[in-house]
């Protein structure tokens, strides 16, 4: 197997203290794996963004009111958050790869279940499936994208991001310009087979092509990554949390985004539906630039500033007079949460190694997963325009947090 062991050396070295790019000879592997592995990214954000323009229709044929599609929602959350925990095994056992292949074929199969639930408690125990295919799909996915961004020793991680929130920018659109013509049923099944047959598509790249772990590849630990202990276990914390509170954001947007454009301000379907997108497509562009805003400006500047932009957005975005004020608040949060989730995984990574990723992706995904189960609890007991509030509440805490512990947490001079 020379051509193997070329990789393994060569990424032996990229993953050292060194600095340099791979070799040719281990560029088109590359390249061809982390084209497939952009397409699971677009193929998640498609999918999800896809499933959450439908809410409104699925709210209204389920008879649900605001907390009981809010424990509904928790057949996400609690299924993608069992999946996380088992996640990190199956991918060390079977490896990355086979793991998001199989996590994507049951994400496409899912979406197609909740139009076919009549109540609150059954479309809460399909979600469940949803969920566990959602949460699989996210822990491989982002462990194989760090075996990439490791092999081309480039901050490339914003850009597999990037892909989920044009994926998710595509699926809302699209999701809305179909809203009033077909039913969810109809919408989610075509939907359900053109996620199918990017899955297959990326699945051979992704299961032939070879990027080992650091593991494997020879490298050995690093020397600043000591594992889940002491002073590194606790700034990973401080990392995770700071992934929680902004990806709240995202989870809340995602859920209820339309509800709260069609029910405070009168929205028709159509336009509703444009609250995610717009939101998804302001991440997409914060993402596709991440790179380079992260090699100009570093790490800990684009984080803070990132928080407190989202913070001022969601206030916009909330409590807003009109629909066209709200979606330029919900754009301004895009733009300030695009960075901070990828680069939570990055630092922590950096940090304590493979375990600190698997610690603050769950964190983050958590977020996303739990946020709008507690903004349906909010917007029963008080209003969802109050609820959606807390969105701006926790960006601004990340914000304050990210800056009080950035000489411990962040590079200096960041």
């Amino acid at each position: 197997m020379p051509t193997l062991n070329k990789m393994r050396s060569a990424l032996a070295g990229a993953m050292g203290r060194g600095s340099g790019s791979p070799p040719d000879s281990t560029l088109p592997d590359l390249r061809r794996f982390r084209a497939a592995l952009t397409a699971y990214f677009a193929l998640d954000g498609f999918v999800f963004a896809g499933w959450v323009v439908r809410i409104p229709a699925i709210k209204e044929q389920t008879h649900a009111s605001p907390s009981a599609l809010g424990l509904a929602l928790l057949g996400v959350s609690a299924g993608a958050v069992l999946t996380m925990v088992l996640t990190g095994r199956l991918c060390a056992r079977f490896g990355h790869q086979p793991v998001t292949v199989g996590a994507g074929f049951l994400l496409a199969l899912s979406v197609a279940l909740p139009p076919l639930t009549h109540s609150a408690l059954a479309l809460g125990l399909v979600l469940l499936v949803f969920g566990a295919a959602y949460g699989g799909i996210s822990v491989a996915m982002n462990s194989a994208a760090v075996d990439v961004v490791a092999a081309l020793r480039r901050p490339v991680m914003p850009s597999f991001h990037a892909a989920f929130s044009l994926g998710g920018m595509l699926g809302a659109g699209l999701g809305g310009l179909v809203a009033g013509h077909l039913s969810p049923a109809r919408h989610l099944t075509l939907l359900m087979l053109v996620a199918l047959a990017v899955a297959a598509l990326g699945a051979r790249p992704l299961l032939r092509c070879s990027v080992p772990t650091a593991e494997r590849a020879g490298a050995g630990p690093r020397e600043d990554a000591p594992g889940m202990t002491g002073r590194a276990g606790r700034l990973v914390a401080v990392l995770g949390l700071i992934a929680l509170c902004t990806a709240y954001g995202e989870g809340a947007l995602a859920d209820w985004s339309a509800l709260h454009l069609s029910d405070d301000l009168g929205a028709g379907a159509g336009l509703a539906a444009m609250g995610y997108s717009v939101f998804a497509g302001a991440m997409t562009v914060g993402r596709a630039s991440g790179t380079a805003l992260l090699e100009r400006l570093g790490p800990g500047r684009t984080l803070i500033a990132g928080g407190a932009l989202a913070s001022f957005g969601m206030l916009l975005g909330s409590l807003a007079p009109s629909v066209w004020l709200a979606l330029g608040g919900f754009v301004l949060t895009g733009l300030g949460l695009a960075n901070v989730f990828p680069i939570a995984i990055g630092r922590a990574g950096a940090l304590a190694g493979p375990q600190g990723v698997a610690a603050a992706s769950t964190f983050g995904y958590g977020g996303i997963l739990l946020g709008p189960v507690a903004i349906g609890f909010l917007a029963d007991w008080f209003s969802l325009t109050t609820a959606l509030l807390t969105v701006a509440v926790l960006a601004a805490f990340a914000s304050v947090v990210a800056w009080a512990t950035r000489h411990a947490v962040l590079p200096e001079g960041t």
